[in-house]
């Protein structure tokens, strides 16, 4: 029996994974100048977004949702570049079970690669945390856990339980201006991931922006199978169309081996950047209400800055929802 097998009904630890910087550290912003400086590689509009850097203390809000919905995590991984976050905040209990882990540590072997300012070169490389569990879940850290997780709602007998949904993206991947896009860039990244599994962008798995329950040895695999793939996904500094994502890539592979569970309830929110411009706020505050209702076990939201800047009380809504102070519905 393959020493990676999950016997149904086996209890097995079950990590955490989450990616974290602050953009606006001097020595961080610096590298960042100095790698998109004109005269080198085009990059895309997406890739250079300065969001992608912000740090409006999510990360808090995602460990101490931890804390509140899923104490049994076994050892919490945080990820970050030459830099420590501030946990203060943070219960002591968790406080504990957390290790900070260089993207050194991730690019041994390939650290020419460095600096990377791409979370989707990063994500490559995740599984490669040395005493990482077989299973762990991977979050950005602004996804929250909003009521408790049981470890079956992301591993049934070992298998990941996958939420997203089936989409046709043709047309899409068909229409060459559309990669320009910046919105559309994680359309393509999706499409390139099923395309390395066998799929085809007329029905591909599309990852929904929620926590993502993975295997080790899977990724292992597909590195190897796939290895120049990989050291291309590796080598962009900054996000690119070209890329593929890595967790979509994992999840089509374990779908094609019937090695994972899809999810199909409505249980996850995603508050998207540009959100509060594009719909009414009383829409949007409707919608993060809704992460205060028992059914909905995930939140994230994208570009909190953002949000908080037209709905001010957008934190006391997060706290409330990840199980913190009560507020008013």
């Amino acid at each position: 029996m393959p020493s990676d097998t999950i016997l149904p009904g086996a209890c097995a630890a079950i990590d955490a994974v989450i990616t974290w910087v602050d953009g606006a550290d001097p020595v961080h912003r610096r590298k960042r100048e100095r790698h998109m400086a004109p005269g080198r590689v085009p990059l895309h509009a997406n890739g250079i977004n300065p969001h992608r850097w912000a740090c409006a203390d999510e990360l808090g809000y995602c460990l101490r949702s931890i804390a509140n919905n899923a104490p049994w995590i076994n050892r919490i991984w945080i990820v970050t570049d030459a830099q420590t976050p501030d946990l203060s905040g943070v219960p002591a209990a968790l406080r504990d079970k957390i290790s900070i882990v260089d993207h050194r540590v991730l690019f041994t072997g390939y650290e020419a690669l460095l600096p990377t300012f791409n979370s989707l070169a990063i994500e490559s490389l995740i599984w490669r945390i040395p005493g990482l569990a077989e299973q762990f879940i991977y979050f950005n850290d602004d996804v929250f856990l909003t009521a408790p997780l049981m470890p079956g709602d992301v591993f049934a007998g070992g298998k990941p339980v996958l939420r997203g949904k089936w989409v046709d993206l043709g047309a899409l991947d068909a229409d060459v201006a559309a990669r320009d896009d910046p919105a559309l860039l994680n359309a393509f990244t999706q499409i390139n991931a099923a395309a390395l599994a066998g799929f085809g962008s007329d029905r591909l798995f599309a990852s929904a922006h929620v926590i993502h329950p993975l295997r080790r040895s899977i990724f292992a695999r597909l590195f190897d199978s796939h290895h120049a793939a990989f050291l291309a996904n590796m080598a962009h500094r900054f996000r690119d169309v070209g890329q593929f994502l890595p967790q979509g890539l994992h999840n089509h592979a374990a779908i094609a081996d019937d090695a994972c569970v899809l999810e199909s309830a409505d249980d996850h929110l995603h508050l998207r950047s540009g959100a509060v411009t594009d719909y009414p706020i009383a829409d949007v505050r409707a919608y993060l209400r809704r992460a205060l209702q028992p059914d909905i076990k995930f939140l994230c939201v994208n570009d909190l800055p953002q949000v908080e800047a037209v709905i001010h009380d957008t934190r006391a809504w997060i706290e409330a929802a990840i199980g913190g102070r009560r507020i008013a519905a």
